[in-house]
C-alpha cells in the first residue's frame, strides 16, 4: 500500500483513501476511495504528480479532505472550493483486486511494524498484553487501590496518644494501662 492513507468521513459511512502511483516515472498517480464494498478510483493529474501526491498526503494529515458521494462517482476535495477530484466506481471485476491488494499490503504492512518493534527491544507482544495484564486509562476512583498503589496524598502518620477509631482526638491524660491487681 502506497502512502499517502486515511479514513474520511461522507455521510454515515467511512471510507479510506489511499494512493498508488503510476508504473513509469513521471506518471501520475491514483487515488483510491473505498468503504471495503465499492471501490472509487481517479487518476492525480498536473505537471508533477508527485505535488497532488504531497497534497493529497498534506491534506489527509490535516483532516482537511472532503468525500461527496453522488450517483456512482465521488468528489474528492482537498481545499474549500478548490482542488475537486473526480472519481469514477470501479466495476466488481475491477474493484476485487483492488481491495485484495490493499488487505494483504495492509497486512504486510502491520507485520514489518510488529518485527520493527521486536528489533527495538520493546517488551510488545500479543501474549503479553493481554486485556488482563493492561493498566486502565484512567485511574481506579477506589481508596484502598490507591493507597496500594502510592497515592499522590502523603499517607498520615500514627501520632503516640491518638485514638484509633477517632482519629485526630487525642487523649489529654497520659495513658495508664490497665491495673488488674485492685479488683
Amino acid at each position: 500500500m502506497a502512502e499517502p492513507s486515511g479514513v474520511l468521513r461522507a455521510g454515515p459511512g467511512r471510507y479510506f483513501c489511499y494512493c498508488r502511483p503510476a508504473p513509469g516515472p513521471g506518471s501520475a498517480a491514483t487515488v483510491y476511495v473505498t468503504d471495503a464494498l465499492e471501490v472509487w478510483a481517479g487518476r492525480l493529474g498536473g505537471d508533477a504528480p508527485e505535488n497532488g501526491v504531497a497534497e493529497l498526503r498534506t491534506a489527509l494529515g490535516r483532516g482537511t479532505v472532503s468525500l461527496e458521494l453522488r450517483d456512482g462517482a465521488a468528489t474528492l476535495q482537498l481545499r474549500e472550493g478548490r482542488d475537486a477530484l473526480l472519481l469514477s466506481r470501479l466495476p466488481a471485476a475491477e474493484a476485487r483486486p483492488q481491495l485484495q491488494a490493499l488487505l494483504f499490503a495492509m497486512a504486510a504492512r502491520v507485520r514489518d511494524l510488529e518485527e520493527r518493534l521486536e528489533a527495538l527491544g520493546s517488551s510488545y507482544s500479543p501474549e503479553k498484553n493481554s486485556t488482563q495484564n493492561q493498566q486502565p486509562l484512567l485511574p481506579d476512583p477506589s481508596p484502598r487501590k490507591n493507597r496500594a498503589a502510592g497515592s499522590i496524598l502523603p499517607a498520615k502518620r500514627k501520632i503516640p496518644g491518638e485514638s484509633l477509631i477517632n482519629p485526630g482526638f487525642k487523649s489529654k491524660s497520659v495513658p495508664s494501662g490497665v491495673d488488674f491487681e485492685d479488683s
